[in-house]
């Protein structure tokens, strides 16, 4: 097994597809629900649990899932399950995943997790990885930043809905057509972009590669709100712990005042890939 540390576990197996070795590739990802409506829940909770298996530049397979249901009377957590599940199921059905199974619980509030299965064909060495950043690349992030702190607005009842309705449709974006579209221009370093933030993956990716790389503020895509949000003062509350990796900013002195410093340490759901080009 190799992939320790990356977004996946890469699995070669003593098999072939005609074309070379073919290796699986296993991830799991969980998380509770965010928004009111379980369809919309249940398509990000899969985009989000397939990108890591995307990430990696791996092709779905098959997903088991974890459901979690809050307490009610039967008939209110039947619909709840069939909502749930069928937004889950058509992001999944979207890039050829089949729902093969899966386990349901009760509990105070509705969660949703899922493991992912994935097929790579190539085996291991043709896999996207962390620690595959060159000297010279370009990066690459194919979704705006902000989730984290326009969600957390909106449970403030300060975010307009426009803005929610903008992060709600980019987290509900598949990232496999990036993925093909990176692999294609030459991508050989690649993670998605979650709960730690552009800077906290892009850092793993650094240490992986054992090289420096240096952001452009200017050129981070951001949602629509986000800007507004964070000079509000409003916040993710995963912020403070992402805040920690600052001390790997090499000029943090000179940018932090930056309107759009914070949002590099802002978690996403459901964020973009990450990638390295040649230029």
């Amino acid at each position: 097994a190799v992939g320790i540390g990356d977004d996946a576990a890469i699995v070669d197996l003593c098999v072939e597809d005609g074309r070379g070795q073919v290796a699986a590739v296993q991830t799991i990802d969980f998380f509770r629900t965010f928004v009111s409506d379980p369809f919309i829940f249940g398509r990000i909770a899969a985009r989000h649990a397939l990108s890591d298996c995307e990430a990696m530049g791996a092709v779905p397979q098959t997903a088991l899932a974890l459901v979690q249901l809050p307490y009610a009377m039967e008939d209110k957590q039947e619909e709840d399950l069939v909502q749930l599940m069928s937004g889950a199921a058509s992001a999944l059905r979207e890039v050829g995943c089949a729902l093969v199974g899966g386990h349901t619980c009760e509990a105070a509030e509705m969660g949703l997790g899922l493991s992912v299965n994935g097929r790579l064909p190539g085996g291991s060495a043709s896999a996207l990885t962390k620690g595959a950043l060159k000297t010279g690349d370009v990066l690459i992030l194919t979704k705006p930043l902000g989730t984290g702190a326009l969600f957390a607005a909106d449970m403030r009842a300060k975010a307009r809905g426009p803005w929610i309705m903008a992060a709600l449709q980019s987290m509900a974006t598949s990232n496999a057509p990036a993925a093909r579209v990176l692999r294609e221009h030459g991508a050989a370093a690649c993670t998605d972009v979650t709960g730690f933030g552009l800077l906290g993956h892009l850092l793993e990716m650094c240490k992986g590669s054992k090289v420096r790389a240096v952001v452009d503020l200017h050129k981070v895509p951001l949602l629509d709100g986000a800007l507004e949000c964070v000079g509000q003062g409003i916040l993710s509350s995963l912020q403070p712990a992402n805040l920690r990796l600052r001390r790997a900013v090499a000029n943090h002195n000179e940018v932090c005042q930056a309107a759009a410093y914070p949002l590099l340490f802002d978690p996403q759901t459901s964020g973009g890939l990450l990638a390295a080009v040649p230029k």
